[in-house]
């Protein structure tokens, strides 16, 4: 079962968004404690506004738990969308105008689907690719026709599924170090 994300999954959400933090090997995660993070990270997830915000969220239930996430926005609001952060880094040792992310990762006009993770014992099971099709849905009610994520080269099999629900490569982008793939699904 799909249902927009709500305040009290915050505990089995933040280590499955962890799952995409540490795949994309991020600079400033080497310098926090995970715990720390992890806390912040839950604080920042109960706000309005963040990238992680619970309303920017899906949430896939097996067994009423949460075991998968989807967060997006559109790709105007990148811009701002890490702003509710800087109020929880001095938590960190962190000063307040530091970022977690530094790369743009949006393309214009598409509505961003930021991150899609799936808890390690619940992959290959259909949760990624069920969540994936709410998106498009969840993209139109906020005006959106085009659906836009990035795909790490180096996970064809993330790849092979976007491509499976419609996805097409529009371009290339580096974040973090890494090389990915811009697709986007034109809905409507």
């Amino acid at each position: 079962m799909i249902r927009p994300a709500e305040k009290k999954d915050v505990k089995a959400v933040v280590p499955i968004i962890n799952i995409v933090l540490e795949e994309m090997e991020l600079p400033f995660l080497k310098n926090v404690d995970q715990k720390a993070f992890f806390d912040v990270l839950a604080k920042a997830y109960q706000t309005e506004d963040y990238r992680y915000s619970y309303r920017h969220g899906l949430v896939a239930l097996r067994n009423d738990k949460v075991v998968g996430v989807a967060f997006g926005y559109p790709a105007e609001a990148e811009v701002h969308i890490d702003d509710a952060l800087k109020v929880y880094l001095p938590e960190l040792g962190a000063d307040p105008n530091d970022k977690v992310f530094t790369d743009k990762e949006a393309f214009p006009g598409e509505w961003y689907l930021d991150t899609l993770s799936v808890a390690e014992n619940q992959q290959h099971q259909g949760v990624g690719t069920e969540l994936l099709k709410a998106i498009p849905d969840l993209a139109k009610k906020q005006g959106f026709n085009k659906v836009g994520l990035n795909v790490d080269v180096a996970n064809p099999n993330a790849k092979k599924l976007y491509l499976k629900m419609g996805y097409k490569k529009v371009g290339m982008t580096t974040l973090s170090g890494h090389s990915y793939e811009h697709m986007q699904l034109t809905n409507g």
